[in-house]
């Protein structure tokens, strides 16, 4: 007697992939910015609004903001990163309703894709930004689960003592939960009551930087990010300008997230040229032309309608009027000066034990003094030409 078929065990999964997924490594958005427009019902599948956490196959007619997405499944992941060094007075959106600049107005254009901001900045924050087409890299950068801390030199005004840095190390509430820095540094420069200082955050909030120093009754007159995870802002990129890394920089970023290597797209002779060119143009520091300041009220709680312009674009062969005056103070002692004819990494690898993640997204790596840039920046940093991080010029 022939026994009966017994049902398989094995449930079958839903069908196609997650549609913030799909937009994510075509490169439309980063999975949260994709989430967010879900919510807003900005997008849609098949002309119904789409909900968070639906599957797509290539059947599927994928649209945003009434614009249907071209997808070429069998084309590889484009992984291009870039760093740029924000001025003050940029936004970080495409487009401003109230015509101010924005970050991605200086930026080249992609010919696959376009870029996704890696975490953003205030309009009134400088520093690093850091752009990819893959979305994917930029969602793993972004998860708090993968820890990459920021490092951010920040010039405070008011009377700091121990108890309040041990406060904002320890942990202390704001508006949308418990914040702290994982590590606080005094830096030299400022006189009488401005103070810098270099602190580590775990994580991207927005204004957290200023409002962890504001609870302790302290106001943030400067603020600038140095560094995002293993990208350190080099000295020899000028404010306003952006510079492409390498593969070997974009492979050690990528190894920091768990993602494997892609190989950037092969370019003609043609578009190497033009990117060169390009890349040349951004190595030249900002005319003063060029430079937008968000105009800060005299008072507090006066206000004011005037907007800053756009920024005009330079072309080909211009050149600033005069160099501008350079924001960072002489290196600290033990730190080398960037030199003139070597532009160095931007990215330093880890050392070998903080390269392994630990098996709960809540456990924290090994902490980074900011006294010892050897061991932050890596043993490999050692073989690369020096490198200075730029600092605020004290006033």
């Amino acid at each position: 007697m022939s026994e009966p078929i017994k049902p398989d065990s094995q449930e079958i999964g839903p069908a196609g992939e997650k549609l913030q997924k799909v937009l994510a490594r075509i490169g439309v958005g980063s999975r949260r910015d994709v989430e967010a427009w879900i919510g807003e019902g900005r997008i849609k599948v098949n002309g119904v609004a789409a909900t968070l956490g639906q599957r797509v196959d290539l059947h599927d007619a994928i649209s945003v903001d009434g614009k249907v997405i071209k997808r070429e499944e069998a084309a590889e992941t484009v992984r291009r990163v870039i760093i740029y060094n924000k001025p003050d007075g940029e936004i970080c959106t495409r487009d401003d309703p109230e015509g101010r600049p924005t970050v991605f107005d200086r930026l080249p254009r992609p010919r696959e894709g376009r870029w996704i901001n890696i975490g953003r900045l205030d309009i009134n924050t400088t520093g690093l930004l850091m752009f990819t087409t893959d979305g994917e890299l930029a969602n793993r950068l972004m998860h708090p689960s993968y820890e990459m801390d920021r490092e951010y030199a920040v010039r405070v005004r008011g009377e700091v003592d121990d108890d309040m840095l041990l406060r904002l190390k320890n942990g202390v509430i704001l508006e949308d939960g418990p914040a702290r820095f994982t590590d606080i540094q005094m830096a030299p420069g400022g006189e009488g009551f401005n103070h810098w200082y270099h602190c580590v955050v775990m994580e991207g909030r927005n204004r957290e930087v200023r409002r962890l120093w504001e609870s302790q009754g302290l106001v943030v007159s400067r603020l600038k990010r140095v560094r995002f995870g293993p990208v350190f802002l080099n000295s020899d990129l000028p404010m306003g300008r952006w510079r492409e890394l390498s593969q070997h920089e974009v492979d050690v970023l990528s190894a920091e997230v768990g993602l494997t290597s892609v190989a950037m797209p092969a370019m003609n002779a043609k578009s190497k040229d033009k990117m060169e060119r390009l890349q040349r143009k951004s190595s030249r520091p900002m005319a003063r032309s060029e430079r937008v300041r968000t105009l800060r009220p005299a008072n507090e709680g006066a206000a004011t309608s005037e907007r800053p312009s756009r920024a005009p674009r330079m072309e080909e062969g211009d050149r600033p009027a005069r160099k501008p005056r350079g924001d960072a103070p002489a290196p600290r002692r033990g730190e080398a000066p960037a030199r003139k004819d070597s532009r160095g990494s931007a990215v330093a690898e880890r050392p070998a034990d903080m390269n392994k993640r630990p098996a709960k997204p809540g456990a924290q790596r090994p902490g980074l003094k900011l006294s010892d840039d050897s061991k932050r920046r890596g043993p490999a940093a050692d073989k690369r030409a020096p490198v200075t991080r730029r600092k605020p010029k004290p006033e």
